[in-house]
């Protein structure tokens, strides 16, 4: 998905060139670059990556719209060693919390399965989360009754889009990037 040399096949939210560098082989963000998307669509895939960061981000994913990557995708949340909370990293953000953070101050191997309605996260080797977006049938609603942000029940998104990183003004560096088609 990312060749490691230049930004073929990334776009910025308006389909024009992305504000992001790449450094050394790897896919960098910083403050007040916006999030980068791929030109591409996918559905059914298995996306795997390092990240390394001091402060926020995020994996989106399946996004229809990046102009409005919250109501329309789902966010793998990047973050410092944090948590678990719906927040921390390895959250599928404000949805599910990940089992537990073991995440590093280092590169972190990330792996999200996305297979019709089930969602899988891996980080550093270790299932870490995973949801069935069936159960998500109310607006504003997770299963357990407790609020998210999210105006439309997950069962009713689009199982397919594109895949973005999040701009959130902090240093976030991203290597690896492969994904494969189910």
């Amino acid at each position: 998905l990312f060749n490691g040399k230049d930004l073929t096949g990334w776009q910025d939210r308006n389909g024009k060139e992305s504000k992001w560098e790449v450094v050394d082989g790897t896919l960098q963000g910083q403050k007040k670059t916006g999030d980068i998307w791929s030109k591409e669509r996918f559905g059914d895939f298995v996306l795997s990556l390092e990240f390394k960061t001091t402060g926020n981000s995020g994996i989106f994913f399946r996004t229809d719209n990046p102009k409005s990557p919250v109501q329309t995708g789902i966010e793998v949340q990047v973050e410092k060693p944090n948590g678990p909370n719906k927040h921390s990293v390895g959250a599928l953000y404000d949805l599910v919390p990940p089992k537990k953070n073991n995440a590093t101050t280092g590169w972190n191997k990330v792996k999200i399965t996305a297979k019709d309605n089930m969602i899988t996260v891996e980080m550093n080797g270790e299932v870490i989360n995973g949801m069935d977006l069936n159960k998500w049938t109310e607006p504003n609603k997770n299963p357990d009754g407790s609020k998210n942000k999210y105006k439309t029940p997950l069962k009713d998104f689009k199982r397919e889009g594109h895949i973005g990183f999040q701009d959130h003004g902090h240093l976030v560096a991203y290597r690896n990037i492969k994904i494969k088609k189910l």
